[in-house]
């Protein structure tokens, strides 16, 4: 058995493709345009990671909710506090920020949770986000 990907569905494709690979860093790695089933995929991943998560695109419009029924999708990182910052400079916001230099927290457009992890030992806390208040939900 082989894990391939994690399938979530957008409203907006290039917001959340601006959100997914400009702001977090993901690249894509194919897209598959399907006029009959009137919708598009795209696969995207990060760094060597041959694992990939799938943006569902539908071309006629939907509301989708329950974002936090979905759970998250987790990406460890190798500088939590730097990538929360990048993240914060784009615009995005931090919902649970990492408080304790391991963990942190932020939405897509689209409502999905996104965990970031610090790799290997947590860093040790550091102003602003030691202090910093969690924001929304995550």
């Amino acid at each position: 058995m082989k894990y391939l990907h994690t399938m979530v569905r957008v409203s907006n494709l290039e917001e959340s493709l601006d959100f997914y690979c400009r702001k977090l860093g993901l690249r894509e790695l194919r897209r598959l345009d399907n006029p009959g089933g009137r919708f598009t995929l795209v696969f995207l991943a990060a760094g060597d990671d041959t694992a990939a998560l799938e943006l569902t695109y539908n071309w006629d419009p939907e509301q989708y909710a329950g974002g936090r029924n979905f759970g998250h999708v987790a990406y460890q990182v190798e500088d939590i506090y730097a990538t929360c910052q990048r993240l914060k400079d784009a615009g995005v916001t931090i919902n649970r920020p990492p408080r304790d230099g391991r963990m942190a927290f932020v939405r897509s457009p689209d409502g999905i949770s996104i965990e970031l992890l610090q790799a290997g030992a947590a860093l040790p806390p550091r102003e602003p986000w030691a202090s910093m208040p969690s924001t929304g939900s995550w």
